[in-house]
């Protein structure tokens, strides 16, 4: 027996051992590109254009930062325009995906099984882009407006509807519920007095999910925004990008073009990264309901 324990032991430690190898190498693979990123925005942009990128800054240089400060005035409106669409769009996302959450659970109200299928069909099949798009502008009349930025991403998958119901059926007590009910609770003051305050981790681990979502998305900017005053931070490096193209691929139709006069590899780098780090600084405070709210939020209720 003894002979099997340390068996067993000897397994499990190389077990461990090749998890932490593994997870050491992906985490090397996710950091590496983010590295490259800060080492290019350091560099000189002679040096990235004819080197590339490299893991070190070649020609260490501040400029890319110095045109974020002298450009203020339009990286500053994109990253205020960011802001907001993030924050309203991921308050209102989770207060309604926790209200159809708990609904979904409330297993004596009819029809409920079949709100459940639609939503579950939706995950499969969409109406496609152009009728998308036409209800948004012709419809709703997004286009243009800040709504355009927050409206489509809302409720866009069952996914996270799916894992708050699981979660608050796993862990909130329906006993508790019951008793809320017999002592003359209405549903409105459960769902905000007990159900909102138990749902912690999940609501923090599917607002970082939506906040992720909201800062990092450009197409919705692509498909509905065309006023640069409302561009988000996405849509102005993507902006920049087409713009340098353009002028390069042009260059001999409109004449000799410097293209020192726009937006640089180094200066798209940099802001790159700044808009990376309020996600970075943010995800350390939510890392600890992030596990606990995917474990849960992911058992079969």
């Amino acid at each position: 027996m003894t002979r099997n324990l340390k068996l067993a032991q000897r397994d499990g430690f190389g077990l461990r051992v090749i998890a932490h190898i593994v997870l050491f190498v992906m985490a090397v693979v996710a950091i590496i590109p983010f590295w490259l990123l800060v080492a290019s925005s350091l560099s000189e942009e002679i040096q990235s254009m004819r080197y590339g990128y490299s893991l070190l800054p070649r020609g260490f240089s501040l400029e890319a930062y110095r045109f974020m400060l002298a450009n203020w005035w339009q990286i500053g409106r994109a990253y205020a325009v960011t802001f907001t669409v993030t924050g309203i769009g991921t308050f209102i996302s989770i207060f309604i995906t926790s209200m159809m959450a708990y609904g979904l659970c409330q297993r004596d109200v009819k029809g409920v099984k079949i709100v459940f299928f639609l939503m579950l069909i939706t995950m499969l099949f969409n109406g496609g882009v152009v009728p998308t798009y036409y209800i948004y502008t012709h419809v709703l009349g997004v286009r243009n407006t800040i709504w355009g930025l927050i409206l489509p991403n809302l409720l866009t998958s069952g996914f996270v509807v799916i894992l708050a119901k699981n979660y608050i059926q796993n862990n909130i007590p329906e006993e508790m519920i019951q008793a809320a009910e017999i002592d003359g609770a209405g549903q409105f003051s459960i769902f905000f007095k007990f159900v909102l305050p138990l749902s912690t981790p999940i609501l923090a681990t599917l607002g970082l999910m939506r906040a992720v979502l909201y800062w990092n998305d450009w197409i919705n900017g692509l498909y509905f925004i065309t006023d640069v005053n409302l561009f988000s931070i996405q849509q102005f490096l993507n902006s920049m990008n087409e713009n340098i193209m353009f002028m390069a691929q042009n260059a001999q139709q409109f004449g000799p073009v410097d293209l020192r006069a726009f937006p640089s590899t180094t200066a798209r780098m940099a802001i790159a990264v700044v808009a990376i780090l309020p996600i970075m600084i943010l995800y350390p405070f939510f890392q600890k309901f992030f596990a606990k709210g995917i474990t849960l939020g992911a058992m079969k209720g």
